[in-house]
């Protein structure tokens, strides 16, 4: 479309031009396959008004298209292709062309514009009009038109050969766009034609360039916008981060962020470029791919993004509009930083915690664990390797670290992350191939050991990294440590007192945290603790699984393990404490006999009123306040959260506050005691920061009224006066567009769509509205404004809203650094909280029938368990018909070991695990489910239970077997509980049989442990009893075995054949197949089958198969009872020579006879 151009520059015409015909009231213009005549110098002197409303006269467009049109076949295709085409160029010659063109061009035919449909005809047309007669004079003009004609001709043609050389190649048009794209910068590639007019050409192309400046506003040039050029800066320091951008109201994720938040989040993503880099595949793209989310939603799709393994940033605009339009910088682009960082062990805000969705597994506990590990010493089965952990839970603030040696199986590194479940490891340096395998193991799959997928990050070591970071880590505390405090003395103390490895690890972790603002999180060094610190009783990965300890072996879910079967607590901390102390359980006398005292005291008052008001006021807390209160530390709690948290901790501070000392509690308890008396304390701390909070307004999120009316600060005051006075402005405001109105009443706001302030003014009355007022809206009867003042007024209070809220925040920043400072009470009062939750869930586990009290031994009494009347923990929970007691008793010196033996199914491995939970139960300070228990405390319990191989590590099943089993025999003392399960089955039977006789030996002799040995090898029976003085004791699980009815052969017809045609065999009596009932009790004795046939038919192996196998077991059995019966008859023969001829020797012959008759 033509736009209007000041007649003093060039005209500027578009590609169009060449190609449309224009039109215009006094300049006729001919059809397209004629010529138009050029005006008359006095037609273009009085038309030069109308000139200078348009880019060129018609003549100058159609002497310009001529060549161009003379072998098109209609207007109709000139015109489409013409604007496919169209591009804005400049010609320097527009105006000297018209002029010569008007002196040589005949009179010219007028009509109206639009009659381009039946156009009148032109001069050169009506030269040749038949006509009566064709005087003397008409051919003379016609002889001189023909010469002016062939001028215009020649001028034309000169114009087009200009034209084709400047954009008549096939490439022109590309290369025009590219050289408007770049600002004219390039030029087009020589075509080998002479630089004859390189002046002209060159000055067009001078005139071309500024075309890419008057382009439309959102034409796309194949340039990045500014705010996307902002992102890639960002983007390009933090390649592994997902960026969510803050764009508007918006939050949006660009390129393959945008791909991957699409995938996850389940939101559309709109097409467009991928990649971060101009890559040729992505030329054809002007834009990136984009996907958004809106602002009040960004917590939970941060949160789903974090739990699956990515790491997230979030990118804010630091400036709002209103204060933006007032500032320098208003024609820039927002300024947006990455302001938050999240992963899976960083991850604490507002929201609180990350969920573990329920079914993927036992949850994580949350901890950031950081690992470093150095070659000690040998190599292959001889490798040994130091290695450094720290870990740390953000979200309580709980930090544990170790340095230990650890062997060939990495046995302690797999012990160590079970027990703390990392959901984020950090890997400082390389590792070794066996630990590297390990660690992906645990940490790849998203039903892994952990419960969910583990996010893994490296960070190298360098060679001076010792010294590097111990200087690191002591300008870290130096830094907080003040000369005259003597708990900043004691922290500084205790950090450089940890060994090498561990200062890496906990330099490292500074840096890692930093980057999410977490730092600080190392202050509170109270929380400091060591994993291998002996109070507690250490077990390893391989018993945490077996025993079924956090989550069940079946779905790898909590239902079903032991900590489901004790979890009685009722808030959050105390749920987490529970967990530490199943896995951690006592090892010290005295401190175990006081939790139980604890349980005990509270089980014996449970229905007085003092344990049903500690019951009321656990039950009555909603919050996680152990989590709050680190939020609360960072400063990333929610003002409702806050006053939430702290009105908690005022209640119970309350409930309690006439405590005094430990007697006025009313437990005789000394842990029940302490843990009351850390209550009270809070109260003054808690009521001071609550009496400057307006509770209604922090209810309800409000920033502005959160503070009470004397505590704000006087930025805040400042501020609302200033919002005040705007408003009552505006109020005044009224009267002075009433009187602009012609109105004697000041006018009446509305409020529409949330625009404030509108005028409304009837459309009938529009006559006295202002034309500096602004229309904002409207419908038919009337329409509204916005006054200048009022405009002015409005942005004026924006300002003043903006710098509120940002004062607001800041106050109450400053408010949760003032309680921060306070952390150290408050977060003992919760510990307090915790201890007696979890004290009052194993007082409610006792309360379950058949339940007792352990009663534990001397520690200078040699190693006893005896349990009578003994249950399984877990599965006297999920049995219908309960659980079979046993009693069994293990002692040293005899028995010091129990050699069981019974049948497939019999309940064997459900016996051993129910003496090691029992005891493991007894230890964290639980009643157990037996008449009676006694023992001394095992500092360790060792499993080898069932059969798995570990194709990471490229180790067989029976590999696995036999290292889990060296790994025990090197940790075992007298004083640990052993559990072998069928040791020696992943090889042939007489290497298993000779592996298992050799451990049961060393187990018995040399290391002298309490072990319960499960074994199908009868054989290990004589073993036993040749270990002599009754070291191991032969027990089996009872059974009933009853012959099957024997079948009848069927029917067959006379013919032999069964109705299909097929021959038919008759079935053999199946004498062999018995009918087993388990009656899961322990007896002395030994099983001397595992009748291993029931268990296949149970397993509904096919009819036929069994038969055969029934067949087979029966044939070998003879056979081996034939060897026995000979080698018995021989024995007897030999007995019988000895005895006539010497008596010596006869008693042991004799004894050995009897022990194969027996076996006979």
């Amino acid at each position: 479309m033509a736009g209007p151009s000041r007649p003093s520059e060039k005209k500027q015409a578009s590609l169009t031009s060449f190609f449309t015909v224009r039109s215009s009231q006094k300049t006729a213009t001919s059809s397209p396959p004629s010529r138009s005549a050029a005006p008359s110098p006095a037609e273009k002197k009085d038309d030069k008004d109308e000139e200078s409303t348009s880019y060129s006269s018609p003549v100058s467009e159609n002497a310009r298209k001529r060549r161009l049109q003379e072998n098109r076949p209609s207007s109709q295709a000139r015109n489409g292709r013409a604007s496919k085409r169209a591009r804005a160029i400049v010609d320097d010659g527009d105006d000297d062309y018209v002029e010569e063109a008007s002196e040589g061009s005949a009179d010219v035919s007028k009509h109206p514009v639009g009659a381009a449909e039946h156009p009148p005809s032109s001069s050169r047309t009506e030269r040749y009009a038949y006509g009566a007669s064709t005087s003397a004079a008409d051919a003379d003009a016609l002889d001189e038109d023909e010469e002016d004609a062939e001028a215009v001709r020649r001028k034309k043609e000169e114009l087009h050969q200009k034209f084709v050389k400047k954009l008549g190649n096939p490439d022109s048009l590309s290369l025009f766009r590219r050289r408007e794209t770049n600002g004219g910068s390039e030029n087009p590639a020589g075509d080998g034609e002479d630089d004859e007019g390189a002046g002209e050409d060159a000055e067009e192309e001078e005139d071309a360039t500024p075309v890419a400046k008057t382009k439309k506003k959102g034409a796309k040039t194949g340039k990045l916008t500014p705010m996307e050029i902002q992102f890639l800066d960002i983007k390009r320091k933090h390649m592994d981060t997902v960026l969510v951008v803050e764009v508007g109201y918006k939050f949006r994720f660009f390129g393959e962020d945008a791909r991957t938040a699409a995938k996850v989040l389940s939101i559309v993503c709109i097409p467009g470029k991928f990649r971060y880099d101009e890559h040729p595949s992505e030329a054809h793209l002007d834009r990136f791919a984009s996907a958004s989310i809106p602002v009040h939603r960004l917590n939970v799709h941060v949160k789903r993004l974090v739990a699956a393994g990515y790491k997230v940033g979030v990118v804010r605009q630091l400036e709002t509009a209103a204060l933006k339009k007032a500032g320098d910088n208003r024609n820039a682009p927002f300024v947006r930083k990455l302001t938050n960082v999240y992963t899976k062990g960083t991850y604490v805000d507002e929201t609180g915690e990350l969920d573990q969705a329920e079914g993927t597994g036992a949850p994580a506990g949350g901890y950031l664990l950081c690992l470093t590990e150095s070659p000690a010493k040998g190599a292959g089965t001889d490798e040994k390797v130091d290695v450094g952990i720290l870990a740390v839970q953000p979200a309580t603030g709980d930090i544990i670290y170790d340095d230990f040696e650890d062997g060939f199986m990495r046995r302690e590194i797999e012990t160590r992350l079970l027990h703390i479940s990392p959901c984020e490891l950090l890997i400082v340096g390389d590792l070794s191939k066996a630990t590297d395998k390990l660690v992906q193991h645990l940490a790849g799959s998203s039903t892994n050991v952990f419960g969910d997928r583990t996010r893994v990050e490296r960070v190298p070591k360098s060679k001076t990294m010792a010294a590097e970071a111990s200087s690191h880590v002591t300008q870290f505390y130096a830094g907080k440590t003040k000369s005259d405090d003597e708990r900043s003395a004691a922290l500084l103390d205790k950090v450089l007192k940890l060994p090498e490895s561990v200062t890496i690890c906990l330099s490292a972790m500074i840096n890692h945290l930093t980057e999410y603002g977490l730092e600080h999180i190392f202050d509170l060094t109270k929380y400091f603790q060591s994993f291998s610190t002996r109070q507690h009783m250490l077990i390893n990965g391989t018993t945490l699984e077996s025993l079924e300890v956090y989550r069940n072996a079946t779905d790898q879910s909590e239902n079903g393990s032991l900590l489901w079967a004790l979890d009685k607590t009722r808030t959050r901390p105390g749920r987490r404490l529970l967990r530490k102390w199943i896995g951690r359980p006592l090892l010290d006398k005295d401190s175990l006999e006081e939790r139980v005292a604890a349980v005990e005291e509270l089980l014996e008052n449970q229905s007085t009123m003092k344990v049903d008001k500690l019951g009321g006021m656990l039950s009555s807390i909603r919050a996680d306040l152990e989590r709050s209160l680190i939020r609360i530390y960072y400063g990333k709690c929610t003002r409702p959260e806050l006053l939430s948290t702290l009105q908690t901790l005022q209640r119970i501070s309350y409930d309690f506050s006439r405590v005094k000392t430990p007697a006025d509690t009313g437990f005789k308890s000394r842990l029940i005691s302490e843990a009351i008396c850390a209550l009270p304390g809070i109260g003054d701390i808690v009521t001071k920061y609550l009496d400057k909070i307006n509770p209604e307004a922090a209810k309800k999120d409000d920033k502005y009224a959160f503070f009470r009316d004397d505590e704000e600060t006087e930025s805040i005051t400042n501020h609302k006066l200033g919002i005040a006075a705007v408003e009552s402005d505006l109020d005044m405001h009224r009267k002075d567009a009433a009187a602009k109105l012609g109105k004697k009443t000041p006018v009446t706001y509305v409020t529409v769509a949330g625009i404030e302030y509108l005028i409304e003014v009837p459309n009938t009355d529009l006559k006295h509205v202002p034309a500096s007022w602004a229309k904002i809206s409207g419908t038919k009867k009337l329409s509204r404004f916005h006054t200048p003042e009022v405009m002015r007024l409005l942005n004026e209070r924006d300002q003043h809203k903006e710098a509120l809220a940002a004062a607001c925040d800041a106050a109450f920043s400053n408010l949760l650094k003032d309680i921060a400072a306070e952390y150290q009470p408050l977060r003992d009062a919760v510990a307090s909280l915790a201890t007696l939750d979890c004290l009052l869930s194993l007082a409610q586990v006792a309360t379950l029938p058949g339940y007792t009290k352990p009663t534990f031994l001397p520690s200078c009494s040699p190693p006893t368990i005896s349990i009578t009347q003994g249950r399984h923990p877990i599965a006297e929970h999920t049995l219908p018909d309960g659980y079979i007691p046993f009693t069994t008793t293990l002692s040293s010196p005899s028995p010091i070991a129990q050699l069981i033996t019974g049948p497939n199914m019999g309940g064997k491995s459900s016996y051993v695990r129910a003496v090691a939970l029992l005891v493991l139960l007894a230890q964290i300070g639980s009643y157990v489910p037996a008449d009676a228990m006694s023992l001394t405390l095992a500092d360790a319990i060792y499993t080898r239970m069932g059969a798995r191989d570990n194709l990471f590590a490229g180790e067989s099943t029976f590999m696995v077997e036999v290292s889990e089993t060296a790994s025990i025999l090197r940790g075992a003392t007298p004083r640990s509980l052993v559990v072998l399960d069928e040791l020696g089955r992943g090889t042939s039977t007489h290497d298993g049989a000779a592996i298992a006789h050799a451990v049961l030996d060393h187990v018995v002799r040399d290391i002298g442990c309490l072990t319960l040995f499960i074994t199908h090898y009868q054989s290990l029976a004589r073993v036993a009893q040749g270990l002599g003085d009754g070291l191991v004791r032969c027990v089996h699980m009872r059974f009933e075995a009853k012959p099957r009815q024997q079948r009848k052969p069927k029917q067959l017809p006379a013919n032999g054949t069964t109705p299909d045609g097929g021959e038919a065999e008759e079935e053999e009596e199946d004498s062999v197949d018995d009918e087993i009932t388990f009656l899961y009790e322990v007896a002395d004795g030994v099983a001397h089958r595992s009748y291993g046939l029931n268990v296949a038919r149970l397993a509904r192996i096919p009819r036929r198969v069994l038969d055969v196998a029934a067949r087979k077991s029966r044939e070998m059995e003879e056979a081996v009872k034939a060897r026995r019966l000979q080698g018995a008859a021989r024995l007897l023969e030999d007995v019988l020579r000895t005895a006539q001829k010497q008596s010596e020797g006869v008693d042991e012959q004799l004894e050995h006879l009897i022990s194969s008759v027996e076996q006979l």
